[in-house]
């Protein structure tokens, strides 16, 4: 079985003053997966850019690079995908090595790496929003005793993150610091995933940030809401033999049928869905309206 969605991302910036030059980069356009297929996508843009590129980051997430050399006040970026997204083969968690044996992997020895271990070694640092800290390492320490299985002992930090954190919209902004996050134990799923990011990098294992979006349920009876939806963040793990493996924070769940992968990078700072420069302006906040729905379900 298999489950398909539309997918629109709205972004509306409106500005204070025009602006008279501006770059973007967007990443709006699914990554092809194994467990995932992108049948078809749109971009609409208003004002019209000057120039537009679309390739692949250093990450291998499709990028879109958008100019605009004309006076403008108001940016609209508006994207429609349809999605199908495939069932994961069932994992046992057993059977990963442990932590310490998949840690040692990763380490320098003097000796060739495999080509998806030393990939793998891009994940393993600090990025922008995720610092290494002896303090993610305490906090993490139950979860992690010695000889674990790695994907058990992940298992075991996504579900200490659930049962501690309060998921609040308000508690924190995109630079909110970590250990602000560490010590309110309040935050958003951008939050919980860096955290789980810090705690799984601060001892040596490869950790990576999955952007995407999740399909949510509305109450019993009533319909859909347009709009109502928002981009979501969680977390893949690099586990030897196994590759790399999807843990969501937020929900205490493994992404399944209704988790549709984005991008990944280090963080939020390589995925962020739409960012860039711009001369003038003024003060500005974007709009953003995400909306998924599954395409055999009747529009509300």
């Amino acid at each position: 079985m298999s489950a398909k969605y539309q997918i629109s991302h709205d972004t509306h910036y409106s500005y204070d003053s025009p602006v008279s030059l501006a770059k973007q980069l967007a990443h709006l356009w699914p990554r092809p997966c194994a467990w995932q297929r992108c049948e078809r996508h749109e971009m609409h843009i208003c004002p019209e850019p000057t120039a537009r590129m679309d390739e692949l980051d250093v990450f291998g997430n499709p990028l879109t690079r958008l100019a605009f050399e004309r006076p403008h006040d108001e940016l609209k970026v508006c994207a429609r995908l349809w999605v199908e997204v495939l069932p994961r083969p069932p994992l046992n968690f057993d059977l990963s090595p442990a932590w310490e044996h998949t840690r040692a992997t990763l380490c320098y020895s003097g000796k060739a790496m495999a080509a998806d271990v030393l990939e793998a070694c891009r994940y393993r640092f600090e990025s922008p929003y995720v610092r290494l800290k002896k303090s993610f390492v305490a906090f993490s320490e139950s979860c992690f005793p010695t000889g674990r299985p790695l994907l058990q002992a992940v298992r075991a930090l996504m579900e200490k993150i659930f049962a501690e954190f309060t998921f609040d919209a308000e508690a924190t902004q995109v630079a909110t610091p970590l250990i602000e996050v560490l010590e309110s134990r309040r935050g958003v799923c951008q939050d919980f995933a860096h955290l789980m990011l810090a705690c799984l990098r601060s001892r040596g294992l490869a950790a990576r940030y999955v952007s995407g979006y999740l399909l949510t349920q509305p109450p019993p009876g009533q319909p859909r809401l347009i709009g109502a939806d928002a981009s979501h963040a969680w977390v893949s793990v690099f586990c030897p033999l196994l590759g790399w493996v999807d843990f969501d924070p937020t929900n205490n769940v493994q992404p399944a049928l209704e988790h549709i992968t984005l991008a990944w990078g280090r963080d939020f700072s390589d995925v962020s869905p739409l960012r860039g420069v711009i001369l003038g302006g003024g003060n500005h906040d974007p709009e953003v309206q995400v909306t998924v729905m599954p395409l055999d379900e009747p529009a509300p």
